[in-house]
């Protein structure tokens, strides 16, 4: 037989089982297109769309935290505190500077008055810690958080007042029920602050006879009788008309500028910020926007400092 006809023969001769599924396997090895990455894990792509959805949401939040020149009179760090699935705080930094005026803006249900519960421990945080004067505020025993609440003086939205005291009695409360000293040195420090508050003639009155004007300021002046190292001030400008409010941040200058301290005003309002704050931040989804000198914050280039500060409609904060 010839070479060409044994060619043939042996191309067309059927393949035995183990040749056939050599052939298969080294066509299939050639089809077969490059082979691509195992997709990711549930888990990582889990992870990934979380990560976006908080870069997403804290795109605005990468303003300057500027130095303020001070040391910190209060210290939030790493702060994290929800109330069930609202996470309210979530990883908050802030410094307070001493001896100066501070304002947390921010629009209203954002975390400015759980702030203040944080900073007397009425509140404690998730995770994080909050200092004030250095010390540890969660880490404190009881005995020790009793006496480092003394060092603060508290003016509350409607100046909680009790009503069945009269305003010297009001002021005189925090005196007679954290110290041992005798009713002269108490009426004495007591006309002092109520003379500062302009409510020297209305000592005998009682709380219902009083304007919103007056209540703020009796309050005021039963926050200074302790002569706190800090004063809060939990939006001190709700309730009343333009020209009170611009009285009452006159009164907040003039108090601090005699006592010195660290005053800190929570609000949401621009003008009184305008007026009094030497130091401000603006909070927004639990975490600090940008913070610093009022003076730098007003001509922020940031989007949403700008039109918060500004009061725009446009901007990326709207109506949810």
């Amino acid at each position: 037989m010839s070479d060409e006809r044994r060619d043939e023969e042996a191309d067309t001769k059927p393949l035995d089982a183990q040749d056939w599924e050599a052939n298969r396997g080294a066509e299939e090895q050639e089809e077969r297109p490059e082979q691509e990455a195992p997709p990711a894990s549930t888990g990582e792509m889990t992870h990934e769309r979380g990560s976006q959805a908080e870069a997403d949401e804290y795109q605005w939040h990468t303003g300057r935290k500027r130095e303020h020149g001070s040391d910190d009179a209060v210290e939030f760090i790493d702060v994290v505190k929800a109330f069930g699935r609202n996470r309210v705080l979530n990883g908050l930094n802030l410094g307070l500077p001493d001896n100066q005026i501070s304002m947390i803006l921010g629009p209203s249900g954002t975390g400015k008055s759980v702030c203040i519960k944080h900073m007397v421990g009425l509140l404690y945080p998730d995770e994080g810690d909050v200092l004030v004067h250095g010390q540890s505020v969660p880490d404190m025993a009881d005995e020790e958080l009793f006496e480092m609440r003394k060092k603060f003086g508290v003016l509350f939205q409607d100046g909680a007042l009790f009503g069945s005291m009269n305003v010297y009695d009001n002021t005189a409360f925090p005196l007679r029920q954290h110290t041992d000293k005798g009713e002269d040195e108490i009426r004495e420090i007591v006309d002092r602050r109520l003379g500062e508050v302009g409510l020297a003639a209305a000592a005998e009155k009682m709380p219902n006879e009083l304007s919103g004007g007056m209540r703020k300021r009796a309050g005021f002046a039963r926050a200074l009788v302790l002569d706190p190292d800090i004063v809060l001030f939990d939006e001190p400008d709700s309730g009343l008309d333009p020209v009170r409010t611009a009285l009452l941040c006159e009164l907040i200058m003039e108090v601090h500028e005699e006592n010195g301290g660290a005053y800190c005003v929570i609000t949401h309002d621009i003008m009184s910020a305008r007026r009094v704050a030497d130091y401000i931040a603006i909070l927004w989804k639990g975490r600090i926007v940008e913070s610093g000198p009022a003076s730098e914050l007003f001509n922020s280039d940031n989007q949403f400092v700008r039109q918060f500060l500004s009061g725009e409609a446009q901007g990326p904060l709207g109506m949810e």
